[in-house]
C-alpha cells in the first residue's frame, strides 16, 4: 500500500493543523496506522497510532492532550489533529502502516512499513 501524507504548513505557537494519510488500497482499512516525526538535526521519532478496527489509539507522551488520530474508513485516510501547536512540534511528519505481529505500543521505525513521503509542519514562536 502508499501512503500519501499531506497538510502540512505554517502555523504559529497555540495554532492548530490537521494532517492527513490517505491509504491507495482498501487494506489501509484493515492496517493499524502510525505517525512519526523527524524534527531538524534529529532522527525520527514515534508520535500516535490508531489501532485498524478497535478504535484505539496511543500517543507519544509530549503530545497527549494536544493531538488526536482518528481515521475515516469511507476515505481510506487517517488524520492527526494538531492542537497548542509549539516551536518543538516543528518537524516533517510521516505516516506508516503498522506490521502485523508486532507489539501494539510499539515506537520502533522497524515495526512499521510504508511510509508516506512526509509533510513539513513549521510552527513559529
Amino acid at each position: 500500500v502508499q501512503l500519501q501524507a499531506c497538510g502540512g504548513g505554517l502555523a504559529q505557537t497555540g495554532d492548530s493543523l490537521t494532517l492527513s494519510c490517505a491509504g491507495s488500497r482498501p487494506t489501509f482499512r484493515t492496517a493499524a496506522v502510525g505517525w512519526f516525526r523527524q524534527a531538524p538535526g534529529k532522527e525520527r521519532e514515534f508520535v500516535s497510532t490508531i489501532a485498524a478496527t478497535s478504535g484505539n489509539t496511543y500517543y507519544e507522551d509530549s503530545v497527549k492532550g494536544r493531538f488526536t488520530i482518528s481515521r475515516d474508513y469511507a476515505k481510506n485516510t487517517v488524520y492527526l489533529q494538531m492542537n497548542s501547536l509549539k516551536p518543538e512540534d516543528t518537524a516533517v511528519y510521516y505516516c506508516a502502516v503498522k506490521k502485523r505481529g508486532t507489539d501494539w505500543g510499539t515506537r520502533r521505525e522497524v515495526d512499521f512499513g510504508s511510509w508516506g513521503q512526509g509533510t513539513l509542519v513549521t510552527v513559529s514562536s
